[in-house]
């Protein structure tokens, strides 16, 4: 860029890109009414009008610097590059503001870390066989409990049901008529007569009676409540009922 200034004082400076240079010198006038102003390629002079000072404004480095050549050899070819300063503050910027944007977490050298742990136990198969084993017997005596709460219960609505000779319904039983017509209503089906009955299901010991087993004795057959209670069709002339357990040395059965 062109320029002029006073008589007393010029100076032409014109910028040129990638070459070196040296610095821009200040100049001082003593002519009152002299008022320069230069202006060079990046940077620029003035000289303030009767104060003889003039004063220089230097461009930044990104604008005045010379460059840096970097040569470097790659695949045999000479490879020239220019690392430009004003490029490489301003990378500096950023990354300083992206740091200074950035949460910064901050742990207490005195914190500790918990790390909860849990004991694993590994069995054998043998021992995984007599486990499942145990579940399936716990399961099966709680379905056994469920049932057998169930026939008592539905023994229980007939009490008052007279004794019918070969009655098989609620208009009247005989006692394995009745024990037939409330197994029924649970899925399990028994054979008509007692005699039969006897042999429908597996023998228990009284111990081990449980709700909802039956109780044989020749000629005669009952549903056992429990603590030693028993629901029958008794004889005729009688109705069903709740009562004790009468019979001598009677047999358990459990059927299902």
């Amino acid at each position: 860029m062109d320029h002029q200034s006073s008589p007393a004082t010029s100076q032409s400076l014109r910028g040129r890109h990638r070459a070196a240079r040296g610095p821009v010198r200040t100049l001082v006038t003593r002519t009152p009414s002299a008022q320069a102003g230069t202006i060079t390629g990046r940077g620029a002079v003035i000289a303030a009008a009767g104060g003889g000072v003039l004063l220089s404004l230097i461009a930044p480095p990104a604008q005045a610097a010379p460059a840096t050549e970097v040569s470097t050899a790659l695949a045999g070819k000479a490879v020239q590059g220019t690392l430009n300063t004003a490029d490489l503050n301003a990378l500096t910027a950023q990354a300083r503001q992206s740091m200074a944007a950035t949460n910064v977490v901050a742990v207490n050298p005195s914190a500790e870390l918990k790390v909860e742990k849990s004991a694993v136990s590994v069995i054998s198969a043998a021992e995984n066989e007599e486990f499942q084993e145990e579940r399936a017997a716990e399961a099966e005596a709680e379905a056994l409990e469920q049932r057998g709460s169930a026939v008592v219960s539905i023994a229980m609505r007939y009490l008052g049901v007279p004794y019918v000779w070969g009655g098989t319904t609620p208009s009247g039983f005989d006692c394995s008529g009745f024990t037939s017509y409330v197994y029924a209503q649970v899925g399990i089906d028994l054979p008509r007569t007692s005699s039969a009955q006897r042999y429908a299901g597996t023998p228990v010991s009284w111990a081990e009676a449980q709700p909802g087993d039956m109780i044989w004795t020749p000629g005669h057959i009952a549903i056992y409540a429990g603590d030693g209670m028993q629901i029958e069709a008794p004889v005729p002339g009688k109705s069903v009922r709740y009562t004790s357990i009468w019979q001598s040395s009677p047999t358990f059965i459990r059927v299902g």
